[in-house]
């Protein structure tokens, strides 16, 4: 393995991921739990906040991973969905 820098955004994508996979397996998190915070992710991007303080492509990434991690977890881990009230 190579010694590079890793840039400290992506130490803290690490972090974060490993996190919520960790709080996601000990069931301190419910799969509804990442929903709800993909979905929060996702609805300050939709509502164009402009109190971001990161360019709003990097917001777009974040929206992305998020609906990634909640894809894994769900695959991973199991368990129920929220409800969706439509």
């Amino acid at each position: 393995m190579e010694n590079k820098e890793v840039e400290s955004g992506e130490k803290a994508m690490i972090l974060l991921q490993s996190l919520i996979c960790y709080l996601r397996e000990k069931n301190v998190l419910s799969r509804a739990d990442i929903e709800e915070l993909r979905d929060r992710v996702e609805a300050r991007i939709a509502a164009n906040e402009t109190s971001l303080p990161c360019a709003a492509s990097i917001a777009a990434a974040a929206a992305t991973e998020m609906r990634e991690l909640d894809d894994y977890c769900g695959r991973t881990y199991g368990g129920k969905h929220r409800r969706r009230v439509n």
